[in-house]
């Protein structure tokens, strides 16, 4: 059940994000977009501190 879930997940990503960038540049913009939510979600988390 997990597999479909995260399968069904990627596809409903990568369609939207196909949908959305309509140049390579564009496409970097959103790539670059997702890393900082993502790295910000880690510093939100504590997960980047060093111990």
């Amino acid at each position: 059940m997990k597999r479909i879930v995260s399968l069904a997940l990627l596809a409903l990503f990568s369609m939207n994000f196909l949908v959305a960038c309509n140049t390579v540049k564009g496409a970097g913009k959103d790539v670059e977009k997702v890393g900082e939510k993502v790295q910000q979600s880690a510093d939100d988390t504590g997960a980047t501190d060093p111990r």
